[in-house]
């Protein structure tokens, strides 16, 4: 067992790689070579199995938040030196008609916003609050990360079921293992992204010239439209929106302060519609 996870923790050094958006050493276990064209593969299946939104005012507007948003992104990463760092990413943004209030990024940067979330958002600014989260997830490599962080909790299970011989504790180990790396290692994993996301998707927005004042004030209705449905933060895959609000908060300031070495003295009208 020692020498499974000795193994287990080589293998995770050598497969860490640096983000330039967090500084730190992230689970790279699958190579962005081979997970983009899986994802971009799956995106192209979805969009043929759903009702994507063409041509409309709304539409139009996700791509083009969606579009200054990723001009932020490599206007700040050519500032720190990463130039080339989006060579591979295909940017693409739709909106797909569905109730659900939620919008979501495969890795390499294929985005959906469903209509549902549309009425929470309220407006262009809030709208590019949640494009910036949602490019963040992708420039963070989190989907990469995910599945890393899949792969090692699948390890460690095998290196249980291997070192355990006996039957009863092999079954113990088995019961508490699954809850144990779940509610302490994946939930928290999870949860850490999207706070990650949440940052880096402020300072984003401000970039590309939208205010983020904005990103709290959509995350107070946010959580107004999820009250009494969410789950207990420690049990979930999000910080409540009570984490969010105030993170987003304490960022809010900062973000508008590196907006202005981009030259951005002035936020876009938030832009109801």
């Amino acid at each position: 067992m020692k020498k499974l996870i000795a193994l287990s923790a080589f293998i995770f050094i050598l497969s860490c790689a640096t983000n330039p958006f967090t500084g730190k050493k992230t689970m790279a276990f699958v190579s962005n070579a081979q997970l983009f064209p899986t994802a971009f593969a799956q995106y192209d299946q979805f969009l043929t199995e759903n009702k994507v939104v063409k041509g409309t005012s709304q539409a139009q507007m996700i791509q083009r938040v969606g579009e200054r948003i990723a001009v932020a992104a490599e206007r700040w990463l050519d500032a720190n030196g990463q130039q080339g760092y989006l060579k591979d990413y295909q940017w693409e943004y739709n909106l797909v008609d569905d109730p659900a209030v939620n919008a979501w990024c495969m890795p390499g940067g294929k985005i959906v916003f469903y209509t549902g979330i549309l009425p929470v958002a309220q407006n262009e600014t809030a709208v590019a609050a949640i494009m910036g989260h949602e490019v963040a997830h992708a420039l963070a490599n989190h989907g990469q990360q995910r599945m890393s962080a899949a792969y090692l909790q699948q390890g460690l299970a095998v290196a249980g079921n291997i070192a355990i011989k006996d039957d009863k504790s092999r079954e113990a180990f088995n019961q508490y293992y699954g809850v144990g790396s779940n509610v302490l290692g994946m939930l928290p994993f999870s949860r850490k992204h999207e706070n990650e996301a949440d940052k880096i998707g402020i300072y984003l927005m401000a970039i590309a010239g939208y205010n983020p004042d904005e990103a709290p004030e959509l995350w107070k209705r946010m959580g107004a439209k999820s009250a009494g449905k969410a789950p207990p933060e420690f049990l979930s895959t999000h910080p409540s929106s009570e984490t969010r609000i105030k993170n987003l908060q304490a960022e809010a300031d900062r973000a508008k302060s590196e907006a202005k070495k981009f030259g951005v003295a002035e936020y876009r009208a938030i832009g109801k519609f």
